[in-house]
């Protein structure tokens, strides 16, 4: 049986197939924005021979896109309209008083995005008790069927008051306008975030309304094209906390997988992880348009319960926020950065050299790929300092030319600042390596943990060109390579299994947090998420139950997420519960807070996961080589070096820098006085030394 992991990043598409006996097919086209399933459909068209040669049948699909995000980032979603309780009109423009630079006197906040004029009002309200004050009238629908009619939208969010506990108003509403307005998706902030905290629920609400249309679009096109194909396996969405979804339910809720692709690439990391003994990893996965960076601490994938996407940071950070769309929903934690290949380096009005956020993306590309772009990108830069090999890229999609890069720094960058080539190319590149920085560090010093203790995890186009350059600025003293770098967030969607979350609000503080209250709502929870995985197919024997609660001292505006011993909730459960709420309240924020200060619990969470696997012996025979020998000049720190070019498969024993490891999906840069040596399962291990 054959699996295939689709991949659609900025730049590139990349699949992956692998089989039950660890062979592998790859392929990696250009991304083909803004009808991305073509993409997919191409690299399929390519491999599915292989498969009609060997007999063999596809299980399933595992799917990551950015088509949601990008919907977001771009302003190019549905036409949305959100609807309210009477009153909460400008819940999305008052939004939390947060802004990310604390001194920026000048800051906007955001344009939200559902335009006022859409923003309806219905005269209806239930108080925090359950109580109706004033109950859900049939002349209020019929006004807004009207008004929503009359407006042509194309989605709707509905977030009434108190909801999340007390849908009765919202589920009338929803089956009213579902009624009348068919083919206009309708999302309930009852159904997509059942949670207290008004704007929390009301702009996730928002964001899943206004991808939906659009994510339907995309997945209907690309459900179609791969049964044109005779593909009739399962189609499986990777939600951003790094587990799979069916398509209908990616279509449902398309807010939980607005972080798909970077999701992905840690699941990947964390296998890799696993396989070398290392449970203390930063991951760093640097593509064609951002960098990501994650933490695997103790062996766990750190998670958050809510995001931004959209700011110069995209991140789950407590520490900052407000540049973005504020999504409330669990994802791995990903600090995010407009850093990838296709960069753009430009001078700003004052003459400064800046690279990105704005990316040449997959059309027209960077200078160097021939394909119509003229702008100096990062990926340009490192053409000239000699890191990428000229010639054929991306299984021959891609050529590079090395004279188009050099034309192209040379002309924006380096003549007007009166440099020469080969140091504003190095400026280009340590500009990039700065912004990526902050990813890094949004994942770690500003989580409390101290990198030193981590070794960095390296992967996307781009990551082994910059790996080491970032763990000396770090003081990381290893960086590991895995196998196909450049393809790894498609092997990562082969490292998962369906996943389904749940929540539910609370106040259980002082003498009312006690096990059996916790047991309850945990036990609720627990019976509906088992029925739903039986309904899929999968037997209570083959579910595996995660528990954690959102905890936080009285008076506090923010909580943490604490896990959960398994099995039932014990009074030693509880206990534990506080202590370990205490201990990571200090690590994050320095300090304890009052002792006399009671601890509330805010909601509990449930996490089901089942059908997990692994990718077998796939990472063994994930290297496709490119001949040894030779040698490349390269810029490092000022000097021009003649450079060995060697193949991953030589790495017999361990080899001092500089070296140049050239892949078909990308380049492992060793820079001088580093050492590298192979794993056994091929991965490659770089020592290195403090500059």
């Amino acid at each position: 049986m054959i699996r295939i992991g689709a991949d659609v990043g900025g730049t590139f598409t990349d699949v992956v197939a692998l089989d039950d006996r660890g062979g592998i097919w790859t392929h990696k086209v250009p991304s083909t924005p803004p009808h991305f399933e073509r993409a997919v459909l191409t690299a399929l068209d390519q491999l599915i021979p292989h498969f009609s040669a060997a007999d063999q049948a596809v299980s399933e699909v595992a799917h990551g896109t950015t088509v949601a995000t990008n919907a977001v980032l771009e302003h190019r979603g549905a036409r949305t309209a959100l609807i309210t309780t009477r009153g909460f009109r400008d819940v999305l423009e008052l939004r939390r008083v947060r802004a990310p630079q604390l001194y920026d006197l000048f800051f906007d906040k955001p344009r939200p995005l559902v335009e006022r004029r859409l923003r309806l009002e219905v005269d209806e309200r239930v108080a925090a008790d359950g109580e109706v004050l004033v109950s859900l009238k049939e002349r209020e629908l019929e006004r807004l069927g009207e008004q929503l009619e009359a407006e042509g939208v194309e989605a709707v969010a509905v977030c009434l008051l108190h909801a999340y506990a007390f849908p009765q108003h919202e589920l009338r509403l929803g089956q009213y306008l579902r009624e009348r307005l068919p083919e206009v998706p309708v999302s309930l902030s009852s159904e997509v975030l059942p949670e207290r905290r008004e704007y929390e629920r009301s702009a996730t609400t928002a964001v899943n309304a206004y991808v939906q249309p659009v994510v339907q679009r995309y997945l209907g096109a690309l459900r179609h094209g791969l049964e044109q194909r005779g593909v009739d396996a399962p189609l499986l969405i990777m939600q951003s906390t790094g587990g799979l979804a069916p398509d209908w339910e990616a279509a449902r809720r398309p807010v939980f997988a607005l972080e798909s692709g970077p999701a992905a690439g840690v699941l990947g990391a964390s296998f890799a992880a696993s396989q070398l003994g290392l449970d203390q990893v930063i991951t760093l996965d640097m593509g064609g348009t951002t960098a990501k960076a994650a933490m695997i601490e103790e062996g766990r994938i750190a998670h958050s319960p809510e995001y931004e996407v959209g700011a110069s940071l995209s991140a789950g950070n407590r520490l900052i926020g407000g540049g973005g769309e504020l999504i409330r929903a669990p994802s791995i934690d990903i600090a995010e950065v407009g850093a990838g290949g296709g960069s753009i380096a430009f001078l700003d009005q004052a003459g400064g050299l800046r690279v990105g956020p704005r990316s040449a993306g997959a059309v027209p590309g960077p200078a160097c790929y021939q394909r119509g772009g003229v702008e100096p990108t990062l990926t340009d830069a490192n053409v000239v300092l000699g890191y990428i090999r000229p010639g054929d890229l991306a299984d021959g999609e891609v050529s590079i030319d090395i004279e188009a890069a050099q034309r192209a720094v040379h002309d924006r960058i380096a003549a007007p600042l009166g440099l020469d080539l080969l140091p504003a190319a190095e400026g280009i590149h340590r500009i990039a390596n700065a912004r990526t920085m902050r990813a890094l560090r949004a994942v770690s010093t500003e989580r409390g943990r101290d990198p030193r203790d981590f070794a960095l995890m390296a992967f996307g186009g781009s990551g082994p060109i910059h790996a080491v350059g970032l763990a000396q600025d770090l003081a990381i003293g290893q960086v590991v390579v895995p196998p196909l770098p450049g393809l790894f967030s498609a092997l990562g969607l082969l490292c998962s299994g369906v996943e389904h979350h749940d929540v539910r609000s609370c106040l259980l503080g002082g003498e009312d947090l006690q096990a059996p209250a916790l047991e309850e709502i945990r036990g609720q929870m627990q019976e509906q998420q088992l029925a739903q995985f039986a309904a899929e197919g999968f037997g209570a024997d083959q579910v595996r139950l995660r528990c954690s609660a959102d905890v936080r001292f009285r008076g506090q505006t923010s909580e943490i997420g604490i896990d959960l011993a398994d099995g039932p909730i014990t009074p030693e459960g509880v206990t534990r519960l506080r202590a370990d709420f205490v201990r990571e309240h200090e690590r994050l924020y320095g300090h304890r807070s009052d002792p006399d200060n009671p601890v509330e619990v805010v909601a509990v969470r449930l996490v089901g996961q089942a059908g997990v696997r692994g990718l077998g012996h796939g990472l063994k025979t994930a290297v496709q080589p490119i001949a040894s020998g030779g040698s490349r000049t390269a810029y490092f720190a000022g000097e021009t070096l003649t450079v060995p070019l060697i193949n991953r498969r030589d790495l017999d024993q361990e080899a001092e820098g500089p070296l140049l490891i050239d892949e078909r999906d990308s380049t492992i840069v060793v820079p001088p006085n580093m050492r590298v040596r192979r794993h056994p399962l091929g991965h490659l291990l770089i020592e290195v030394r403090s500059s």
